[in-house]
């Protein structure tokens, strides 16, 4: 289906980009997936297989799609080595590892309000990867 350019939603759209930081973070970080993608390679280089270990819910449609959106925008890289059988890994840019005290945040801010609606999460930050960042 093609999106029309010229339509009030995606004026509206193209307008809360150039406006609201939310906005352009949501839609580079926005969704279920990427962020707890993000996440988990905080503590370093990952393989695909052991991203499908650390979050066994997701389809391996969507990790698949959500690496290569997360690689198109910047935030992670992935690295084919010539071998056989092939070895890729994905890892953080910059961009991407610049997300860590934002991750932070966002856990540290579930933690409290779950235990603030007795949601029962027991968790800590002492395990978060990349530390305190």
């Amino acid at each position: 289906m093609e999106i029309k350019e010229s339509s009030t939603i995606q004026e509206n759209k193209r307008f809360a980009l150039t406006e609201c930081p939310v906005t352009y973070a949501m839609e580079r970080i926005g969704g279920y997936w990427k962020p707890i993608i993000l996440y988990h390679l905080l503590s370093g280089s990952k393989r695909y297989s052991e991203l499908r270990k650390l979050i066994p819910a997701i389809t391996e449609k969507m990790l698949i799609q959500h690496l290569k959106q997360l690689e198109a925008d910047n935030l992670l890289i992935r690295e084919a080595r010539p071998v056989v059988p092939p070895y890729v890994t994905y890892h953080l840019t910059p961009s991407g590892q610049a997300l860590g005290p934002v991750l932070y945040a966002m856990a540290s801010w579930g933690i409290e309000d779950s235990r603030r609606n007795a949601k029962g999460y027991d968790k800590s930050m002492d395990n978060f990867p990349g530390g305190n960042c």
